[in-house]
């Protein structure tokens, strides 16, 4: 069972990305994966939002919560000098 703390150490490994590039995978349900990349706005106690750039002079922002990553429902990589991090 996920406790307190482990929601917290996920959220101050993202914390520190804050800015960065990101590629977000997100399961959608019924087969359904949905691919972005955005970069990592800012960080709450309960959730993370990700601009993402859409075309055409659009800005989007999706939030998602910590317990989407433990539950593997997002997965998020961060892309930093050409090296990717999974963060989990």
């Amino acid at each position: 069972m996920a406790t307190r703390t482990t929601l917290n150490e996920i959220r101050s490994n993202i914390e520190g990305f804050v800015g960065q590039k990101v590629t977000l995978k997100a399961n959608k349900g019924r087969k359904k994966t949905l691919i972005r990349e955005g970069i990592l706005e800012n960080t709450y106690p309960s959730i993370f939002v990700v601009r993402i750039d859409g075309g055409y002079d659009s800005v989007r922002r999706v939030s998602y919560s910590y317990s989407d990553i433990l539950t593997e429902t997002v997965e998020i990589t961060i892309c930093k000098d050409n090296k990717q991090i999974k963060v989990s």
